[in-house]
């Protein structure tokens, strides 16, 4: 028996060895014939033989919408539809909603910041379309019915439905226009990269696939824990026509291991022999296209012995348990430790403690864009071009494992349909540059949602304590904190998650006694590795829902409790870091002041009237570390003006969504002196672009816009020393020359007589910023990041008691991000943060072999998520560029523990499995009311 995911298309409806009509339909106006099996998928028709790769595939099950068209005016999910049944019809895809000219509805997207990554925008846009042919001012009500089958992961919703029943208000165009020189900074222009994303222009990892191709399909596990052996291989594959060759880890030749950090790298690229969780690949299959859409899997020569596993933490742990990796003791893959002054005395002298556990569970990403990429050879060397957060570590990785020189492999990253995390890990990077390898074919796999799910990373389940005291004042005195972080089979982010939590699990307050110890332990769980924020929005749920319990102890108002215990510039946080300045929590809690006196007296009068379901309100507090660990985390970020006058920027941080295409450029711009209008972006690619590190950890609007803000500045310094002029004069574009000038004195430099370097560049500066950190000493001491960004939400909801569901009211978010470099976007990341932590806290529990499509596993729709107020605190940072801080992370940690203490004050009850479904929630009233 064996287990297979993936090809190079996701078929499933339809086999190609089937008999072939002629259909013919018309497509965006324009009449077609395809030859195809009459069950094809219309999306596979329209993405693979018609070449419309604007229609989005995201699931094959209907369950995500991305791949919604218009069927003689009708949205329809085209992976759900037979080929034979569009005969006749007229069927519209994204690329048809505008002629020559954005439509007013995507110019209304791009206004309103309502496409990010852009992966699932094609779906919704052809969905607003229907809706706004029949009523062209929809209401909020009605644009949540008619959008609601199309999931959204980026956005949080709220800008999707702004600009849908405000694309009336538009015109068939959008100014263009990009904000002058000097004034970049803290404007809202339109995503540099966002009209491609519209249009259904932009390419995604599944979209470029070459016609000559290999498919490539993965043999994968269906135990937890398993040994196994292969047959006749050879005679297998000679046994089906079309198929090119069976791989395995013997063909693999280099070192069949990787890992995002080097000393703790331990998972094989394919298994050898045995496998240590379900899903883990162990073959690959390449064939031609329409062979491997027909391939009957059934017979793949695999014979496994299944072995015993454990999947939780305490049972790793126990005393005689089997070692997941016999170097591991214990099944301990590290843990982080953070100690300061004496917490057990704090608590013998405090006028109040709590004590408390939180267990979480496995968070999938849930990205709509299933990893996707093809590879090839370019002479004798591999380029791989594939969705990525992080390059680089691809090119380091995929190099190790093929035996080849990193500068002989090439990651070329496309489009990326949302990440979160676990588009830092390799993926399918090495596996195709197998096959492109041995058959000197370029070879093409996208995996399916099913394979997606199975085997790449999700949020580390945390099991936690903690006790934290205060004196009579309110003042807290100490805490100390243990947590548990189940990292599944292989390392991948485990020791960062280890270290971060314990430096961040006290929150944004003045701790002085404490003691925080983070535990990454192995099991033959999934993979647990990168996931916004780093094991900190588990930690945070411990923290503050003790903080509500330690406020109601004190008879303190929470927010009140929240304020006088919060950093304030001059503190030192429990590593000892000195906060000298830009520590911007305590704005935070002071704007949010006049909404909790507003939600706690609405909440106080609606329950006064109602018995069957109770309002409540909830804050949480967070603080985030931007970058790594007390480790080095440099950008680096190239500009150029070239002989025909455009300003070039290698800007090598990939954007999965968040902006950095654009912020980047903004602040180059005001850097340089120079309108955003004359920018070109050279994206991510190892063969050109310096590397500007990962995109994770909240690092590249603060590092990689650190860099950019330096390079900017040296290449201005160039230009005005080139002129022999100060640094008070001003530069211009004028076509191919600069004009300069300071006060009444003018000079004007031909860019065409000056000699340009091998990029075509006549001035030039590239520049690297790596942020000033400390190591972290035994006891956890030191400075481990430059910059941190904090936020605080409020979370309102009404609670029905009898059915234990939730009913969310309003979210209202007061995030310090130092300057908001660009205030749409940051909105947008705010309101995308808050939709995950919504899923966190609610719905979202990934269960191995049960859960693993989107479907069974619930992420927020456009109904779940409630109106959000934003307000944008800017404390500057001296460090970030132009003050800027970063957001990404911090943006989803408040709101999980802001929902659950809200649940407490409506229902009186704290959830203390998370996700706080409504079985969890009536399982713990109805022990509260056994007790009374």
């Amino acid at each position: 028996m064996s287990m297979v995911q993936s090809g190079m298309t996701q078929s499933g409806m339809a086999q190609s060895g089937m008999e072939r009509a002629d259909i013919a339909f018309e497509v965006n106006g324009a009449a077609v014939n395809v030859s195809v099996p009459p069950v094809r998928r219309l999306s596979q028709v329209l993405r693979d033989e018609l070449r419309l790769t604007g229609t989005k595939v995201g699931c094959d099950a209907g369950d995500c919408g991305a791949c919604t068209v218009l069927v003689d005016g009708n949205p329809v999910c085209a992976c759900l539809v037979p080929a034979a049944s569009v005969v006749g019809a007229s069927v519209t895809t994204v690329e048809g909603l505008a002629n020559g000219r954005l439509s007013a509805l995507q110019a209304s997207f791009l206004e309103h910041g309502a496409a990010q990554c852009g992966i699932c925008t094609p779906g919704l846009l052809v969905a607003a379309t229907a809706l706004l042919d029949r009523n062209p001012t929809p209401s909020e009500a009605e644009t949540q019915d008619a959008l609601g089958g199309v999931l959204c992961r980026c956005t949080g919703y709220r800008k999707i439905i702004a600009a849908v029943m405000q694309a009336s208000q538009h015109m068939n165009s959008i100014d263009l226009r990009l904000p002058e020189a000097g004034h970049a900074v803290g404007a809202s222009p339109i995503r540099l990269d966002g009209v491609p994303k519209v249009t259904g222009d932009e390419k995604f990892g599944g979209d470029s696939f070459p016609a000559d191709a290999l498919s490539v399909l993965v043999i994968r596990s269906p135990h937890y824990h398993a040994r196994f052996s292969f047959g006749d291989l050879d005679a297998w594959t000679k046994a089906h026509p079309g198929l090119t060759g069976v791989f395995t880890a013997a063909d693999i030749p280099g070192k069949n291991c990787f890992g995002v950090i080097g000393p703790f790298a331990d998972q094989p690229a394919l298994a050898e022999g045995f496998v240590r969780l379900r899903g883990e690949a162990v073959a690959l299959v390449a064939g031609d296209r329409e062979a491997i859409l027909d391939l009957d899997l059934t017979d793949f020569p695999i014979a496994w012995t299944e072995l015993p596993h454990v999947l939780q933490p305490r049972d790793a742990k126990a005393d005689g348990a089997a070692l997941i990796h016999p170097h591991r003791p214990a099944n301990l893959l590290t843990s982080g430790h953070v100690e300061r002054g004496d917490p057990e005395g704090a608590f013998a002298s405090a006028a109040a403690t709590v004590s408390g556990t939180i267990e979480t569970s496995f968070v999938e990403h849930a990205y709509i864009e299933p990893e996707a990429g093809y590879a090839y050879m370019d002479g004798d060397t591999l380029v791989v071009i594939a969705c990525t957060q992080a390059p680089y570590m691809d090119r380091d990785d995929t190099a190790k494992v093929l035996g080849l020189p990193v500068e002989k492999v090439r990651i070329v990253p496309t489009a990326t349909g949302g990440g979160f995390g676990s588009k830092l890990d390799v993926s399918l990077q090495p596996l195709i540059g197998l096959v492109a390898m041995k058959t000197g074919r370029p070879a093409a796999l996208a995996y399916t949602r099913n394979e997606s799910m199975m085997s790449t990373t999700k949020r580390h389940p945390a099991e936690m304590k903690a006790t934290i005291g205060a004196d009579a004042e309110g003042r807290v005195t100490g805490m100390v904190f243990e947590g548990d972080f189940n990292t599944g089979a292989y390392a991948s982010w485990g020791p960062t998650v280890a270290n971060r939590v314990p430096v961040h699990a006290s929150g944004p307050y003045l701790t002085p006694n404490y003691r925080a110890t983070g535990y990454a332990i192995y099991t033959n769980g999934p993979i647990a590795g990168a996931f916004r924020g780093f094991g900190v929005p588990q930690a945070t749920i411990m923290q503050e829902t003790l903080y509500d319990e330690l406020a109601a102890k004190l008879g303190m108002d929470r927010l009140d409790f929240r304020l006088k215990n919060c950093l304030r510039n001059g503190y030192e946080t429990v590593t000892g870091q000195h906060l000298e300045s830009g520590v911007g929590i305590g704005e935070c809690l002071e704007q949010l002041k006049p909404h909790w006196a507003r939600a706690l007296a609405e909440a106080e009068a609606f329950n006064a009237t109602h018995a069957a379901s109770k309002r409540g309100v909830g804050v949480a507090s967070c603080w985030y570390g931007c970058g790594n660990t007390s480790l080095p985390n440099p950008s680096t970020i190239k500009v150029g003006i070239s002989a025909s006058g455009d300003v070039v920027l290698h800007q090598g941080a990939v954007d999965i969504g968040q902006g950095s295409n654009t912020v980047i450029a903004q602040i180059c711009a005001d850097a340089l002196g120079l309108p955003l209008d004359k920018f070109k972006l050279k994206s991510a690619d190892t063969a050109i672009t310096p590397d500007a590190g990962k995109t994770s950890a909240s690092r590249q609007t603060f590092v990689t816009g650190r860099a950019a803000e330096k390079a900017g500045r040296a290449l201005r310094e160039k230009i005005l020393r080139f002129a022999n002029v100060s640094g008070q004069a001003t530069i211009a574009l004028d076509g191919d020359s600069i004009s300069i000038r300071e006060g009444d004195a003018a000079r004007r430099i031909d860019l065409a007589a000056l000699k340009a370097d091998a990029d075509g560049f006549v001035f030039v500066a590239e520049e690297t910023y790596d942020p000033p950190t400390l190591p972290l000493d035994a006891k956890g001491q030191g400075k481990p990041y430059a910059v941190y960004g904090y936020g605080a939400q409020i979370a309102e909801l009404e609670v029905d008691l009898k059915l234990g569901t939730v009913k969310l009211i309003k979210i209202t978010a007061a995030h310090d991000v130092g300057k908001a470099i660009n205030p749409v976007l940051v909105e947008g990341q705010i309101e995308g943060g808050i939709a995950q932590g919504i899923g966190m806290a609610l719905m979202e529990e990934y269960i191995p072999g049960r859960t693993e499509n989107l479907h069974d596993y619930l992420i927020p729709t456009i109904g779940d998520v409630p109106p959000v107020e934003h307000i944008l605190v800017e404390v500057p940072d001296p460090e970030g560029p132009f003050g800027a801080k970063g957001l990404g992370e911090h943006v989803l940690i408040p709101t999980a523990p802001a929902i659950l203490n809200a649940i407490r004050h409506a229902t009186g009850v704290l959830v203390t499995k998370v996700p706080a479904t409504p079985s969890r929630i009536l399982a713990a009233i109805r022990e509260k009311e056994a007790r009374r």
